[in-house]
Parts: structure tokens; C-alpha cells; sequence
């Protein structure tokens, strides 16, 4: 695997990072009815009762070395699901709430997206700055031949 793809791969999972913690940040308020309540969204719901969506379920990402045959190099990341995705909050004046007051709240940990953010910042610069300097040997490269 060359440099450039092992950066470029790193690049990509900076990205991912990035989308996943902030679709977490912008809703990490968004909350639901809790599971088994009867208020949730869904078939087999009956009467005119509204029915409420599910509260956000938070992603997280996993990022492995790549390995693929004799030329391992480079990174995978890939997105899965927060377990478990909501803790139970209170708050008796949503319309969703159990009869306890409960609502279902996305398990966000702000401050670990907040140094997702972060880590993706900084990996994004480091992969950026192995690409420039590969770009720039190989400038180097080119000019030493002419």
C-alpha cells in the first residue's frame, strides 16, 4: 500500500469521526419515549394515542489497522451503535413520559465527543501534512531527473 492511500485512509476515518460526534453533539438533547412505555412510534400501536418517535440512538466510531494480504497499511473505520443507546431521564412535562415521569435520553458523553473532535483534528492535520510532503519529495524526485 502506498503512503499516500495509508494517509488518505486516515484522512477518511478523520472525516468520519468528525460527522459521527457532531450528528451526537446536535443530538444529544433529542429524547424519546423509553422502550416498553407504549408511547413509542411504531405497528401494533392502537387507538388514536399519538405516538412519539424514539430518542436519538448515539453512534460511535471504530477504527482498526487495515490489513489486507502482504501490504498491510492504512486504517478502517466504521460506525456502530452506542450500547446501551439511552439512559432514562427525567422529565414528567413531556408528553412521552412514562408514568414515573421518565423519558428516554441518548447516552451522549459530550465531553468524549468533544475530544472525538479533537482527535480527528489532529489526525486530520498529520495525514494533511504527509500527503503534502509526500507530494513535495516526489516534486523533489522529479526535479533531480530533469
Amino acid at each position: 500500500m502506498s503512503i499516500f492511500s495509508i494517509a488518505t485512509s486516515g484522512l477518511s476515518a478523520a472525516s468520519l469521526r468528525v460527522s459521527v460526534a457532531a450528528s451526537n453533539i446536535a443530538n444529544a438533547n433529542t429524547t424519546g419515549p423509553l422502550p416498553g412505555s407504549g408511547a413509542s412510534a411504531g405497528a401494533g400501536s392502537s387507538g388514536i394515542a399519538p405516538t412519539f418517535p424514539a430518542a436519538y440512538v448515539p453512534l460511535r466510531v471504530d477504527q482498526v489497522a487495515q490489513s489486507s494480504g502482504s501490504t498491510p497499511g492504512g486504517t478502517v473505520a466504521t460506525v456502530s451503535m452506542v450500547s446501551p443507546s439511552f439512559t432514562a431521564q427525567s422529565d414528567p412535562g413531556a408528553p412521552f413520559a412514562n408514568q414515573d415521569g421518565l423519558v428516554a435520553a441518548p447516552n451522549v458523553d459530550l465531553v468524549g465527543e468533544f475530544v472525538e473532535l479533537e482527535t480527528a483534528k489532529y489526525s486530520f492535520i498529520a495525514n494533511a501534512k504527509v500527503i503534502q510532503a509526500y507530494a513535495e519529495t516526489t516534486d523533489t524526485l522529479l526535479d533531480i531527473k530533469t
